[in-house]
């Protein structure tokens, strides 16, 4: 009995051991890692290009304070343009909220090297082996005139390259979320330039938040005809890159969008791709613009900064002739059917002020428009169960028959005047 009492005291002794060791202790990769960790920082204090990255990171007013702006605000947005790059980067959501009861405004764009880095910029490449000095992200542009902007009051960047290229952005902005960049150049030159117009919106990160499946949020566009949603995890596997004449790009979120638009009537060759976790939506212009000495060349490009808002968006689809922009909002398969119904419901929130009033007026219209074929489907129900005798008769006579209890179901219907299948209505 006593060994019995000491085998069973080792067993138990045994199995605390094993849970302990799975459930409590540390596992030993991790104490390992960690012992190395705290050896590495003792032995050397050379930080690591992790520990330089994070150094580099500077907040948002940081980084919008270390450069030169110009200010920007309407009705709905407000915030600035950097002049080193010329690079849309700073953009506030005067009318919208991060929460209902909160004061704090929706912040979209922010500049670059900072945490969440969003910007969209305009530029001009070179073509083939021609060595000229083109203005970048880092170049310093200088106001000319108005330093403001404003609808009615645009700006005007330049920049001159040294030899002879006089650079220069018109920046207009409307009273939405729409702004216009008009970016030529002057020749003062004795030589002759090819060169390609391009714009790019620049993201680091995805939308925070859970994503729903039903409403897409990434790159977006549309190319000729065709509507082309892409996610960021696609992209990051394998970069987009298509040709066409006509057409708009940009990104998405549930309820913003960044969308750059070409100038009509040129092909450009459009990409979505992904980098370390920056994500790139961008165009260029494929015919070469040529730079004649003594000239001037011109390209414009519309750039939106938007809240989706319904009416904002099929505004800009119609005014500025944009093919399919109202499709920057994601009503889904059954776009056809959920649109109208949403002007019908938005109509009567505006009617009331009330969603829920709303909804039950529309479900009210809904039961009216279909109470024909309703009433025509309880009529036809009620027979059905005034037949249920019957039909359970006709059953068990022919049940040994199926073509001739067919038939005379069939028979049955035609009499009374029933159809069977308008239940479904």
């Amino acid at each position: 009995m006593e060994g019995k009492n000491v085998l069973l005291a080792i067993v138990l002794s045994t199995l605390v051991l094993v849970v302990w060791a799975t459930f409590f202790e540390p596992p030993p990769i991790k104490n390992e890692t960690a012992k190395n960790q705290i050896t590495k920082n003792e032995s050397s204090t050379t930080p690591s290009i992790e520990e330089i990255q994070q150094a580099k990171k500077i907040s948002r007013n940081e980084a919008i304070g270390i450069v030169n702006r110009i200010q920007l605000e309407n009705k709905n947005i407000q915030g600035s343009i950097s002049l080193e790059g010329g690079i849309i980067d700073d953009i506030i959501f005067k009318n919208y909220k991060k929460t209902l009861d909160g004061e704090e405004k929706v912040i979209f764009l922010n500049p670059k090297n900072s945490e969440n880095e969003y910007f969209i910029e305009t530029g001009w490449a070179s073509g083939g082996n021609e060595k000229v000095d083109l203005p970048l992200d880092s170049t310093l542009w200088e106001v000319k005139g108005n330093n403001i902007l404003t609808p009615n009051n645009p700006v005007t960047l330049q920049w001159n390259n040294g030899k002879d290229l006089i650079f220069t952005k018109k920046i207009e902005l409307d009273d939405k979320f729409l702004f216009k960049i008009s970016q030529s150049i002057k020749n003062n030159s004795n030589k002759a330039f090819q060169l390609y117009p391009y714009a790019q919106i620049t993201r680091k990160g995805k939308p925070e938040g859970r994503q729903i499946y039903i409403l897409h949020e990434g790159f977006l566009g549309v190319f000729g005809e065709e509507l082309k949603e892409e996610n960021f995890d696609d992209i990051e596997k394998e970069k987009f890159t298509i040709s066409s004449s006509k057409g708009w790009l940009g990104i998405t979120d549930k309820y913003w969008l960044t969308a750059i638009v070409p100038e009509k009537g040129k092909e450009f060759k459009a990409e979505f791709l992904a980098k370390k976790n920056k994500y790139r939506a961008n165009y260029i212009i494929k015919e070469a613009n040529i730079l004649n000495p003594g000239n001037s060349i011109t390209n414009v490009v519309n750039t939106f900064v938007a809240a989706k808002e319904v009416a904002v968006i099929d505004n800009y689809a119609e005014k500025l002739d944009i093919e399919k922009f109202d499709l920057t909002i994601d009503w889904g398969w059954f776009y056809f059917f959920t649109k109208p119904l949403f002007f019908i419901i938005d109509y009567f929130f505006k009617l009331t002020g009330n969603f829920g009033f709303a909804i039950v007026i529309i479900t009210a219209l809904v039961r009216l428009i279909f109470f024909p074929l309703a009433n025509y489907s309880f009529k036809s129900m009620a027979k059905m169960k005034i037949l249920q005798p019957e039909m359970i008769r006709l059953k068990e006579l022919h049940k040994d028959d199926k073509a001739k209890l067919q038939q005379e179901m069939m028979a049955l219907y035609k009499r009374e005047k029933v159809n069977p299948i308008s239940g479904c209505l």
